[in-house]
């Protein structure tokens, strides 16, 4: 069973960053594309952040210049660093992981940006 562990989530003030943490069981490079989702209530769930198995990284432009997503394989992670960070960027954010036949989900982290 593929197992995706977010952490780093909390509160933070406007403007400022964090730096979430997706642990897999699983080797990354077994996925077609590892990624960072978020979700608000009465929303659907949106990509923030995808990074593919040959490297390239894909952002929406709401979050484009202010987060990046990176990975370590030798740990078995995927790191999403959030700068600039607003209030709008308040949701719990799930780690994602795909695969041609199907796709992992973890729990999710809450984020909340408020003064």
């Amino acid at each position: 069973q593929v197992q995706l562990v977010e952490s780093g989530g909390g509160l933070v003030q406007p403007g400022g960053s964090l730096r979430l943490s997706c642990a897999t069981s699983e080797e990354l490079f077994d996925f077609n594309s590892m990624g960072w989702y978020r979700q608000t209530p009465g929303k659907e769930r949106e990509m923030v952040a995808t990074i593919y198995r040959g490297g390239k990284t894909q952002f929406p432009d709401s979050v484009k210049g202010r987060f990046t997503i990176s990975r370590d394989g030798a740990r078995k992670k995927i790191f999403l660093q959030m700068n600039g960070l607003k209030p709008e960027d308040t949701a719990v954010y799930y780690c994602n992981a795909k695969i041609p036949s199907r796709q992992y989900w973890g729990q999710g982290t809450q984020v909340t940006v408020s003064s």
